[in-house]
């Protein structure tokens, strides 16, 4: 017990707020990051001109940031609305709240392609937005997730929401790892927009025919909402393939390795410390997440969030990345806790576990942002005001070939 307190208490920012998360190194490297990426997604072409009209409407006093923060907000609000309404995955939910979270969902798309644009558009682009808005994504990922296995009622199956929802948190962890390794953000022809996209389809597919539509038998035993789960892992499985093969053989460090000199399977240990309780508590302790499966993955998911944002940042800054933080306590004391015949109260502990994650997330990204935000003197929520010569140019400047490979898919700052 002693050496596992003792091993807990080194966790590496375990210093809240006083403490700084970012050493003069680090944000050097940060500031003079350029973004890099490659997209060969199929629907943001046909999206280009709903996401350049929109941000044409946008008035010039309005922050990038702000931006992405709002569709946040937006998603996640309209994701709580089917956590109330069935914390289980079971219970049935009004339609009218799955054509809401349809619509957070298409508003944070829309919100999210457009900061970037914003951006340049105002002349106001930092690695600061690409971090903001990497860490909006992680967040909103698990609040999708969930909100999408509730709308077709897979609670029922309890194992099988468990996969989609970590299946997305780990292969959006994933994401981020190859580009740690190769140093440029990959899209392919089938990756979040078409995503998005296809879970807007599920909500509508309730709110036109009801949940009872995913439980029609096509033949024998085979329902409708199986459908997802084979399209889940064939999908899954094509682009894990992709991302192992870049991660093992397009390193951009020396001799192959990742982008700040380390091994390229380094992160695997992260993906572990967060994955690995939450399988080892599904397993031997699996009434605790089958009675409580959205507060379960939302506790986990959010962990898995603020480790992704870790892996941001170190390939931002190109550091290596910490293998541990203070958001793993939460699962620690869980995984302790189970292991001792529940000294505890396992409900009252994972309910204890969700607000220290989340805690744990405001504050990683709080400090972080101001952090970065004081050393490129500028703000986290506003930007100066172009004058109409500088709003001239930058308008000039926003043709561009929609279908051009370097193109970004929401054109991130």
């Amino acid at each position: 017990m002693n050496e596992v307190f003792s091993l807990a208490m080194r966790f590496d920012m375990l210093h809240f707020t006083s403490s700084p998360i970012l050493n003069n190194k680090q944000l050097k490297r940060l500031g003079a990051h350029k973004y890099s990426c490659e997209s060969n997604s199929i629907l943001d072409a046909y999206f280009q001109p709903w996401w350049n009209y929109l941000t044409q409407c946008l008035p010039l006093w309005l922050a990038p940031n702000l931006i992405t923060l709002a569709g946040l907000i937006v998603n996640i609000l309209t994701s709580l609305i089917l956590f109330w309404y069935s914390p289980d995955g079971i219970s049935y939910v009004p339609r009218w709240a799955s054509f809401l979270c349809a619509l957070g969902i298409f508003i944070y798309q829309s919100l999210d392609a457009v900061d970037g644009k914003q951006a340049r558009r105002t002349q106001s682009s930092s690695p600061l937005g690409e971090l903001f808005d990497h860490g909006c994504d992680s967040i909103s990922t698990v609040f999708v997730a969930i909100a999408a296995c509730i709308s077709v009622n897979m609670g029922e199956y309890p194992n099988w929401m468990f996969y989609q929802c970590f299946c997305a948190i780990c292969l959006f962890y994933c994401a981020h790892w190859q580009t740690y390794v190769c140093g440029t953000l990959k899209f392919g022809k089938v990756d979040v927009t078409e995503a998005q996209v296809t879970i807007i389809c599920m909500h509508m597919g309730t709110v036109l025919f009801g949940v009872e539509f995913w439980q029609y038998k096509l033949f024998y035993k085979f329902e409708m909402r199986y459908i997802i789960g084979l399209m889940t892992i064939v999908c899954c499985s094509i682009t894990l393939r992709y991302m192992i093969e870049v991660i093992l053989t397009c390193g951009a460090g020396k001799n192959g390795s990742t982008v700040a000199d380390t091994s390229v399977l380094s992160p695997i240990i992260p993906l572990s410390l967060f994955m690995g309780p939450a399988i080892y508590l599904k397993v031997v302790s699996p009434h605790l997440y089958e009675q409580n499966p959205v507060i379960f993955i939302l506790t986990f998911g959010l962990v898995a969030a603020r480790t992704t944002n870790r892996l941001v940042v170190a390939h931002m800054s190109k550091s290596e990345m910490c293998y541990t933080d203070s958001s793993m306590l939460g699962p620690l004391a869980l995984v302790l806790n189970c292991y001792f015949n529940n000294i505890l109260p396992d409900r009252l502990l994972l309910y204890l576990s969700l607000i220290w994650s989340i805690y744990e997330l405001i504050r990683f990204e709080k400090t972080v942002c101001l952090e970065i935000c004081k050393f490129l003197n500028i703000e986290l929520f506003r930007i100066k005001v172009l004058s109409v010569a500088d709003n001239n140019k930058s308008k000039n400047n926003q043709n561009f070939n929609p279908n051009t490979k370097r193109i970004l898919r929401s054109n991130k700052r």
